[in-house]
């Protein structure tokens, strides 16, 4: 009696993991075939305000995980990431690292976004290194080896944002606009044995956009109802925090003029203030 019913569970078990690889490929789907929608003719006398934000968006977080899987590899058939699930979906990071190394987007270094880089110099920034040590031959002597330490695009923990929001008087609306990313590694430096953080590039989103419509996100809601990066991020399903804003003190980020909880206090400052700027604007 036991082993029919073991026999039984296997057999459901295994007709379920059939039945889901084998989901996927019962209609097809369009999302690889989409164009971005390109944003509206804005005139410089249609912006009655503006005000740039910085902003932080944590992968680790619970609602920022379609951001930050499924892990990818690198693949040194093709020269770039792959990714490690089966129906082939990119992570947020990865998708901008093998936009770098196919060349399809200029990226920079520095917030004023004007000095080149290359992909070198970003995977050098995520610990990608080669050292040669020493090591027992078996023998009592020692013989050289070689080490290779690879990037890991899952180090890549949180994204910046540089973002424009504005108040469009022609279509009497608040409005925002991502103007650019920057991936900041959180990883082991072996080197010092201590965490580091580092801002590894920007990227104009402009330049990113029409590769993030074709790339799926997760939805752990419904399987026949995702949607695509670019569309994550045009309709913000994501959590972040404010960091800065434009000011006279050379747009300094708030951690260097609060401590502590201060600094969550002063972000919301910046956020309401936003808010109540629109708000402010009518009459009941």
């Amino acid at each position: 009696m036991n082993r029919r019913i073991l026999v039984g569970i296997a057999g459901l078990l295994i007709s379920s993991a059939m039945f889901a690889q084998s989901f996927g490929s019962i209609y097809e789907k369009s999302i690889g075939d989409a164009m971005k929608v390109n944003y509206p003719y804005l005139s410089e006398s249609d912006v009655m305000w503006a005000r740039s934000v910085y902003r932080i968006i944590d992968l680790r977080e619970k609602m920022n995980l379609s951001l930050f899987y499924p892990t990818v590899k690198f693949d040194t058939l093709t020269n770039q990431f792959v990714s490690e699930m089966a129906d082939g979906r990119m992570s947020f990071s990865g998708i901008l690292l093998n936009e770098i190394i196919k060349g399809n987007v200029i990226v920079t270094d520095g917030d004023e976004m004007s000095v080149p880089t290359t992909y070198a110099d970003i995977a050098s920034k995520m610990g990608k290194d080669t050292t040669t040590t020493s090591i027992d031959d078996g023998t009592g002597g020692l013989r050289d080896t070689t080490i290779i330490i690879n990037e890991n695009p899952g180090d890549i923990k949180q994204l910046l944002l540089w973002e424009q929001w504005y108040f469009d008087k022609k279509h009497s609306r608040m409005d925002v606009r991502i103007v650019g990313i920057c991936p900041i590694y959180l990883g082991f430096d072996l080197a010092t044995s201590r965490l580091v953080k580092r801002r590894l590039f920007w990227v104009k989103y402009e330049d990113v956009r029409q590769t993030l419509s074709t790339n799926e996100a997760f939805n752990s809601f419904n399987d026949a109802q995702r949607i695509s990066f670019e569309d994550l991020m045009l309709q913000r399903r994501f959590s972040s925090y404010i960091v800065a804003e434009s000011n006279v003190y050379d747009d300094r980020f708030v951690s260097q003029y609060k401590l502590g909880p201060a600094q969550i206090f002063e972000a919301e400052r910046i956020k309401s203030e936003i808010f109540n700027w629109e708000q402010d604007l009518w009459e009941y």
